[in-house]
């Protein structure tokens, strides 16, 4: 499931088409995604304009003129393309990454705010990625932000705030990172990578993360996260930005997916374990 950078590279994507635009129409084109479509959807958007496309943690947050704020999941397999009006496709996909045309399930017609015609399409084979409208002023209060933690990269998360926010807290620290209450965005790769950096185990109780090591992994979580923006997200399965582009941060694992190869650090083979239904990447010399 795409985590915070490749969320944020799809906003990115979409952001110079869909700032400012109106939407003239919406096809959906099935009664459902992972769940059925809000009353109304299609002719709630009708006519919208859209002031801005933001991202909270794994979500895109689109506010509209109508005072309605459209809230899109990506799910697993959830993707966006453009058409400029021009060509099908604003990029191209590698063979094994191409849309197939029977799961574009959401369809938005635009007018730019540079006056021009532009179609979004969302394509999403499995359907586990959703869409909602919430009214502004509801929104943190929504079963999707409700309790959600901070940003990762805003000015609310430092090392103080996550030393203190860790107290207490009994689950591993692998267990803890992923939990969005804690801090949002974070999923089952960074939180691996992140600790490797740290050099904090991911079997470490959270309450034992405090001082030096909250601020070892509170610098490990803001560098990871950043330097995978920079690369355009993660691409292993079906991950693609909205320019047909493939992440290449996977290029830079240091422990995910590495289980039985050397750590870059020490040469100790790369373990895996499961924690919280997933498996867990770290080095057992290094990570304590």
């Amino acid at each position: 499931m795409p985590e915070l950078p490749e969320v944020e590279t799809v906003r990115r994507g979409l952001a110079p088409t869909l700032d400012g635009a109106v939407i003239r129409r919406v096809e959906a084109r099935r009664p459902d995604l992972r769940f059925p479509f809000p009353a109304g959807f299609a002719k709630r958007l009708a006519g919208a304009r859209v002031q801005s496309l933001d991202r909270r943690g794994k979500f895109l947050v689109a506010p509209l003129s109508t005072g309605d704020a459209l809230i899109m999941h990506l799910g697993m397999t959830g993707r966006f393309t453009v058409n400029d009006g021009g060509s099908a496709r604003l990029g191209k996909f590698a063979h094994d990454h191409d849309t197939d045309p029977r799961h574009d399930h959401v369809v938005f017609r635009l007018k730019t705010d540079a006056g021009a015609d532009a179609v979004i399409t969302y394509n999403d084979p499995r359907r586990f990625g959703y869409m909602d409208l919430v009214g502004q002023g509801e929104l943190e209060k929504s079963s999707h932000f409700n309790g959600m933690g901070p940003e990762p990269l805003g000015e609310a998360f430092t090392a103080a705030w996550l030393s203190d926010a860790l107290k207490g807290r009994s689950t591993p620290i692998k267990s803890a990172l992923l939990d969005q209450r804690l801090v949002a965005g974070i999923g089952n790769i960074y939180a691996c990578e992140a600790l490797f950096r740290a050099r904090v185990s991911p079997k470490r109780l959270a309450a034992s993360v405090a001082g030096r090591r909250a601020e070892r992994l509170h610098g490990a979580i803001v560098a990871v996260l950043a330097e995978a923006i920079d690369a355009g997200g993660s691409t292993l399965r079906d991950f693609a930005g909205a320019d047909g582009a493939l992440g290449y941060f996977q290029h830079n694992f240091d422990v995910y997916g590495r289980e039985g190869e050397g750590c870059p650090v020490c040469a100790a083979p790369v373990r895996r374990l499961a924690q919280s239904g997933r498996s867990t990447f770290f080095c057992g010399r290094c990570q304590r």
